[in-house]
């Protein structure tokens, strides 16, 4: 059964009233907290985040019990305690190689993205490539959002999903403006995934972001940076038309990349990949791109607001 659009509050947390108090306070009548239970939700956070840690500490739980209940027959009944537990899981975090935040980051989001491939014909009637883009499925009933400018001119439109499949694809939706088009899938595997789409009214410049996509045609490839700016404005190289309302971003965006998804640490989109800065004519990254809110993106395709 297919689902509706996913969307995350994403709320920032409010830092607690303890941390008013200053980094050397100590609370009435007793003695600085340890900073142990703090790098031990850390530390719980990178685990949940990498199921290889997981079963690695839950291998490490289960032989902690069986030593336990060996050492009852032994010497009589023996209680794994939580220093124990806590113990095993410290080990772990200490002896595996945790994948990055940019790393879990694209493996959530990269089964809803998707290759867009644009076709024409060329001056003896056969198929020829105009170029590729990318895209990513916001509903998994194969609702794609992607940039017009990579399918604007295509009389045909072909897709790859993150599993393989192949299928071509219609636009049911156009948002000029924002240089947004809303494609249909043909054909929509068993399993698609759609992505999760997170509301930007709590982000700040500085906040990390990774951009997936297919640059030149590579990919899927993953690059990270930060959010630079809000309110951007974006004129494209032709000087057809000036885009506003963008975020600016240093995550690294090439030709190829346009249409796809720019994502926050937890994996949820924040925006469309639009366009690269270059005052040169050399169509590279300078380290400056743009992307159009996924406020203004879902949208186009008719989804509810945050």
């Amino acid at each position: 059964m297919r689902k509706p659009a996913l969307y995350s509050p994403s709320s920032r947390p409010v830092a607690p009233k303890a941390a008013a108090q200053g980094a050397g306070a100590v609370p009435e009548g007793g003695a600085a907290p340890s900073a142990q239970p703090r790098r031990w939700r850390a530390t719980a956070s990178r685990v949940a985040g990498s199921p290889r840690v997981m079963w690695s500490v839950m291998a490490l739980t289960a032989a902690l019990l069986g030593a336990s209940v060996w050492h009852g027959h032994a010497s009589g009944p023996r209680a794994l305690t939580q220093k124990d537990i806590d113990a095993a899981v410290l080990r772990t975090l200490t002896t595996q190689n945790l994948p990055s935040r940019a790393a879990r980051a694209a493996e959530k989001i990269r089964p809803a993205v998707v290759r867009v491939m644009s076709y024409g014909k060329d001056k003896k009637g056969e198929e020829q490539e105009l170029g590729v883009g990318t895209g990513v499925v916001i509903v998994d009933k194969g609702i794609i959002l992607t940039n017009l400018h990579v399918v604007q001119h295509a009389q045909t439109i072909k897709l790859v999903f993150a599993d393989g499949t192949e299928s071509g694809a219609s636009i049911t939706g156009v948002q000029a403006k924002n240089d947004l088009a809303v494609l249909q899938a043909h054909t929509i595997p068993d399993d698609l995934i759609a992505a999760t789409m997170r509301s930007t009214a709590d982000l700040v410049p500085g906040d990390e972001v990774v951009a997936v996509g297919f640059p030149f045609g590579i990919g899927p490839s993953t690059s990270a940076g930060v959010i630079s700016g809000f309110g951007r404005a974006f004129k494209s190289p032709e000087g057809e038309q000036e885009i506003g309302n963008l975020i600016q971003f240093d995550a690294a965006a090439n030709p190829g990349n346009s249409g796809g998804p720019l994502v926050t640490m937890d994996g949820e989109v924040v925006g469309i990949v639009t366009g690269i800065l270059n005052p040169t004519s050399h169509r590279t990254f300078v380290g400056i791109g743009f992307a159009v809110p996924i406020e203004s993106a879902a949208s186009a395709a008719g989804l509810p607001p945050f």
